[in-house]
């Protein structure tokens, strides 16, 4: 089991923290599909202390929840080449209320999503867009990512001392570590990405007719 705790101020001075990230030729992860096929929506949806972040109208007739970590290829896949006609038809359209919430699968994928969420709400989800987009550069490449993950922080308006900050926020790693424990201890989450569409799990790769499979029927249904 992964820890999280406590590695978030040492990820600042750490030189190879890139090797702990989960590596693109080990689907083991992301490939492990057990757990409920359906979970019960109302408990899905209830509040926590860390904010859902989301797109679309809350009066959508379908909700799309995904957890999902940063250094996640097939996470990076969705989002790099699914997500934005899958936004179009179904968000876009106020038939979809999409929602993102954190998975990470190691420290260095807990460091971006603390990124993330040291933002304005309206450019969380750009900004997770912008390091999926840029993975490579950061999660797989040889050397310390701190650079690199600053870089692109710098691009949504981080200082050095905001980023330093953000990294070293004790309160809100313990939040997005509760995220991960409640989908995991409560929604079977063991993989990632994982996607809950009215609280049926998405049972095959998430390419936009999986989705359509799914969704057209509860959109048809009275």
């Amino acid at each position: 089991m992964i820890t999280f705790k406590k590695v978030i101020s040492g990820l600042l001075a750490m030189a190879a923290v890139a090797v702990v990230a989960i590596s693109s030729a080990d689907p083991s992860f992301a490939q492990r599909k057990d757990g409920p096929a359906e979970v019960s929506v109302e408990e899905l949806m209830k509040p926590t202390d860390l904010p859902d972040l989301s797109l679309g109208s809350p009066d959508a007739k379908v909700t799309v929840v995904e957890y999902a970590s940063m250094t996640c290829p097939h996470c990076a896949h969705f989002t790099n080449d699914v997500f934005e006609n899958f936004k179009k038809k179904y968000v876009d359209t106020g038939k979809v209320r999409y929602i993102f919430r954190d998975f990470p699968l190691d420290n260095l994928a807990a460091a971006v999503s603390m990124l993330a969420r040291c933002v304005a709400p309206d450019k969380a989800l750009p900004m997770i867009e912008t390091y999926y987009a840029k993975q490579q550069d950061w999660a797989f490449a040889e050397g310390s990512p701190v650079p690199k993950l600053f870089d692109i922080a710098k691009q949504a308006g981080f200082t050095q001392e905001s980023f330093d900050k953000c990294l070293t926020n004790q309160k809100l790693l313990d939040q997005i570590t509760a995220e991960r424990t409640r989908a995991s201890e409560t929604f079977g989450v063991n993989a990632t990405p994982t996607f809950f569409i009215n609280g049926k799990k998405l049972q095959e790769a998430p390419t936009l007719e999986a989705f359509d499979k799914v969704i057209e029927p509860l959109l048809a249904a009275k």
